[in-house]
């Protein structure tokens, strides 16, 4: 939802940054790997109950992987670098309500269940919708630059990582802040569902 609004905000830093790094030589596929690294060692540290570590390392991850797409579109943008980088995001947003449940079985298993659920439900909706879109030749007017169609939602990639830092902030609340994202992920589903629904009769 909130995705398109905190993107224009961000993308003359991230088009500054990806000048820098394309004339050091860095591509948007090494970045992509990289803030998918970042992103497992902050599921690593959340699962070892260092929080804070966690949080940072988190939103490092989250940087690099905006920036990656900044890196690719100030040189020459691959359908392998969009497949890499949307792969590589699923895995990284699996990884962290597992890391929570690892942290404390006993507490935090059955929301990471159910919110790993949800995210099924909404990553399933959204590459559907963006292979059909393809095959269609439909585009994005929201989110133009994007390798494929990005389909928007109550829970987009901005609504995830805040949920994320907010369970990093307070672990001791990872249950309701589960529970409630994983609801707000099934509306999102829902909405996607109709919107296929309608677009593709």
């Amino acid at each position: 939802m909130l995705d398109r609004a905190i993107q224009q905000v961000l993308k003359p830093v991230l088009t500054h940054m990806a000048r820098v790094l394309v004339r050091l030589g860095v591509g948007a596929d090494a970045l992509s790997f990289i803030g998918f690294a970042i992103g497992m060692a902050a599921a690593v540290s959340i699962a070892f109950q260092q929080w804070v570590a966690g949080l940072v390392l988190l939103l490092l991850s989250r940087l690099m992987d905006g920036l990656d797409g900044a890196v690719a579109r100030a040189t020459h943008p691959t359908d392998r670098g969009g497949f890499l980088d949307i792969t590589l995001d699923f895995v990284f947003y699996a990884a962290i309500p597992l890391a929570f449940a690892v942290a404390d079985p006993a507490q935090n298993a059955l929301p990471a269940a159910v919110l790993l659920a949800s995210f099924i439900g909404t990553g399933s909706s959204f590459l559907a919708f963006a292979i059909v879109a393809s095959q269609r030749g439909l585009t994005s007017t929201a989110l133009p630059d994007k390798s494929f169609y990005f389909l928007g939602g109550l829970t987009e990639a901005t609504e995830t990582l805040a949920a994320f830092v907010a369970m990093c902030l307070w672990p001791q609340w990872f249950a309701p802040i589960a529970y409630g994202f994983a609801a707000l992920c099934a509306i999102t589903t829902v909405l996607r569902i109709g919107w296929g629904w309608k677009r593709f009769r």
